[in-house]
């Protein structure tokens, strides 16, 4: 009887061991991420409860736990990767989305998803709030630049801009009290919406869209590579502030596929003729329609997504004229505001048409929206001719921008 005795008892030792193993150890998932794959081990210490009731406490609960756990070899290598991909922040925070599906898809429990976004970017050090109204969890990140479009909460004198807008469209956030921020004391860096680089795409990703436009009685024919990825990258980013924008840059393949093309195209043409052609490469390859028939709202495309957009407006098309100049000529530029226009002008060695004067400089428009007339470098519409404007940025290449 002993003998079983001791038997039973060292098979209960091992279940209970092999239990809290299992407890321990966790599991072991992955998911793509550009060009990666991105290896995480979750260990179980981490995982908590589904809300049956969305409250602060139920937050509280979660990380109570969760900041008790094995998070850091979590976070660890997400800020390894940031750094090792020069990620900025707004790429980053498409990581943590990723990671926190992996943890916990946002299908099964939309709480406890958008909770672990939150944890993570909190223990990454940005300064992350969390509050619930009308039984919803809303997800806020500080933020110190110029954003508009999405809703956001003053509160202690700083400026949170909401991160989750989009899961409640229907929803005015703007109506939330800024009150109940559940915070985490240590985190206080801001997020920043610029973006400054794109990620690296696996090349098998893209896809060839052919583009074509007249110049001088020749026709010029373009087969560009685009990537589908680069338009869900944007489907939730704000309308920044122009300088901010206007420096989107196009991805390696990408740019690989147009830039030296054009480049080739202008080598034998003079400074102004090389930028009349890029005006009119902007303004006559593409469909154009206002942002609110082609999107029901204000909606900036990067330079990328104009290339592989049905239609655009001139939001669009000043930024990827820009982008194309500095590139091939990187020439002083600034962006002209008018109430229902932007447009560009760019200083030459001589002026030419009617001058623009800004800070003791002078440049020329070179306009890159389709207009009734046609209009080339130095002149602007007619409509516009009396209508003030705003010079909304301003580039020189001899100033660290």
């Amino acid at each position: 009887m002993n003998h079983l005795l001791k038997i039973f008892g060292s098979l209960c030792l091992i279940l209970a061991l092999q239990q809290v193993y299992g407890q321990q150890s966790g599991y072991y998932t992955s998911f793509d991420f550009y060009n990666d794959t991105f290896n995480l081990e979750v260990d179980s210490s981490i995982i908590v409860d589904n809300s049956t009731t969305l409250s602060e406490q139920y937050i509280n609960t979660c990380y109570e736990k969760a900041s008790k756990g094995r998070y850091r070899d979590i976070v660890n290598t997400l800020l390894t990767y940031k750094t090792r991909q020069q990620l900025n922040d707004w790429m980053y925070y498409q990581l943590i989305r990723k990671t926190a599906q992996a943890i916990s898809p946002k299908k099964e429990n939309y709480e406890r998803y958008t909770f672990y976004k939150w944890f993570l970017l909190c223990k990454s050090g940005y300064d992350a709030r969390l509050t619930i109204a009308d039984n919803r969890i809303i997800f806020y990140v500080y933020n110190d630049e110029d954003i508009s479009d999405i809703p956001f909460v003053m509160f202690e004198n700083k400026k949170y801009m909401c991160l989750n807008h989009h899961d409640y469209a229907y929803a005015d956030l703007n109506k939330v009290p800024p009150y109940g921020m559940i915070s985490m004391p240590e985190a206080k860096g801001a997020f920043s919406y610029k973006v400054t680089r794109m990620p690296d795409f696996k090349p098998e990703a893209y896809y060839e869209k052919q583009l074509q436009f007249s110049y001088k009685h020749k026709v010029y024919h373009f087969n560009v590579k685009l990537n589908p990825e680069v338009e869900t990258i944007f489907a939730n980013y704000p309308v920044v502030d122009f300088e901010s924008y206007f420096n989107i840059p196009l991805s390696k393949e990408t740019y690989g596929s147009l830039i030296p093309i054009l480049k080739k195209n202008v080598k034998d043409m003079n400074q102004k003729k090389g930028i009349d052609y890029l005006m009119r490469f902007t303004r006559y390859s593409f469909l154009y329609e206002d942002d609110d028939k082609n999107f029901g709202k204000e909606k900036r495309l990067s330079p990328e997504e104009t290339l592989f957009a049905k239609y655009s407006d001139c939001d669009d098309r000043a930024a990827l004229f820009f982008y194309l100049v500095k590139e091939i000529y990187n020439l002083p530029m600034i962006a002209l505001l008018y109430p229902t226009h932007i447009t560009m002008a760019v200083q030459f060695d001589k002026p030419v048409g009617s001058p623009i004067f800004y800070n003791g400089k002078t440049y020329s428009v070179c306009e890159p929206t389709p207009q009734k007339e046609d209009l080339s470098i130095g002149q602007i519409s007619t409509k516009l001719k009396n209508i003030p404007y705003k010079v909304v940025y301003a580039y020189d290449p001899g100033l660290k921008q």
